[in-house]
């Protein structure tokens, strides 16, 4: 007689068969296919998502200047913290340059455009061209003469003007004939001739015999300097509207061996500072602070961009250095 498995041995062996093909464990069902992936959720209700940096336009006078290189660094400085992105150009004194690089800006749909102008009235139909492609523009240091800007950001060039001028007629005691080494076609030097000016008047022992165009070079202000002082031999003064302008003026001064000649700058650029230390005929020069007014521009935009309601003009404070002061602790 065959002997029979017992029932629960039985149960066992069907148990095993089924779990050795490969179906699911008794009492459980197949696996279900893998969901897709979840889309990206959406920004949080309120924060939409950063859209591109805003590109701004620069184009400067010229960035060989010490001046125009510390502008350039408070430009970027700012821009990096605002998260704008910057194309710096430079006109290198250069009408038409400039023009081409506005032009250039206008076509790439800048967002705004800083803009240090070559020649303050010439540059005006770029200025105009950037307005009807609805392009704010912005001015630092030097001021544009037509077309709608927004903001112009600088030294206080007729306060700076002033500073010179007093110096000046102190260091001659009041009396004597000076000469200026202008660049007149640039608003910022305009505004420092008038401050200049408008200090001298109140010394009238003082005369203002010269005013030449140096073009704000330093080889172009000797050979001007050179025709005052053989004109001039009597000549006590010499404002320079900027350092290479009064390095220039001080470089013919040596020539001509006339050291007596007291000579004051506008800017403060190493050079300068270095022959004022050095107790040279340059005895002082108005500081600006360059990177103060890239900064300034930036933070300007940026709150044009806000919406703010800006003023026309935003000044920059000025200061006078000499000997003396440039020896302080303190100084610089």
């Amino acid at each position: 007689m065959r002997r029979c498995l017992p029932p629960v041995l039985a149960l066992l062996a069907v148990l095993f068969l089924v779990a050795s093909c490969g179906g699911p464990p008794v009492g459980e069902k197949p696996d279900a296919p893998s969901p897709a992936p979840a889309p990206s959720s959406p920004p949080p209700s309120g924060q939409p998502a950063a859209g591109p940096a805003k590109v701004i336009g620069v184009t400067l006078l010229n960035r060989g200047a010490l001046f125009y290189r510390d502008l350039e660094e408070g430009l970027r400085e700012a821009a990096r913290r605002h998260g704008f992105e910057l194309v710096v150009t430079a006109a290198d004194f250069d009408l038409g340059r400039q023009s081409a690089q506005m032009e250039d800006f206008v076509a790439r749909k800048v967002d705004a455009i800083v803009l240090c102008p070559v020649d303050s009235k010439g540059v005006g139909p770029a200025v105009r061209r950037a307005n009807a492609a609805g392009i704010p523009v912005f001015t630092a240091d030097i001021a544009a003469q037509e077309g709608d800007v927004v903001c112009h950001v600088a030294s206080d060039n007729v306060a700076g003007g002033r500073l010179a001028g007093e110096y000046l007629a102190k260091a001659l005691g009041g009396k004597g004939r000076v000469a200026i080494i202008n660049q007149p076609v640039v608003t910022s030097v305009l505004d420092r001739v008038q401050g200049f000016r408008e200090a001298i008047a109140r010394f009238p022992g003082i005369e203002i015999v010269a005013d030449v165009n140096g073009q704000g070079v330093r080889d172009k202000a000797l050979e001007a300097t050179s025709d005052v002082l053989q004109a001039h031999p009597e000549l006590g003064g010499i404002f320079g509207i900027n350092d290479d302008s009064v390095l220039g003026a001080l470089d013919a001064v040596r020539q001509f061996k006339r050291d007596g000649v007291v000579l004051v700058g506008y800017d403060a650029t190493e050079p300068a500072v270095d022959a004022i230390t050095k107790g040279t005929a340059l005895k002082a020069d108005v500081i600006q602070y360059p990177r103060k007014i890239g900064v300034t521009t930036i933070d300007t935009i940026a709150a044009h961009f806000a919406g703010t309601a800006l003023p026309k003009t935003i000044p920059v404070e000025v200061g006078i250095v000499d000997q003396e002061s440039l020896a302080a602790p303190a100084a610089r």
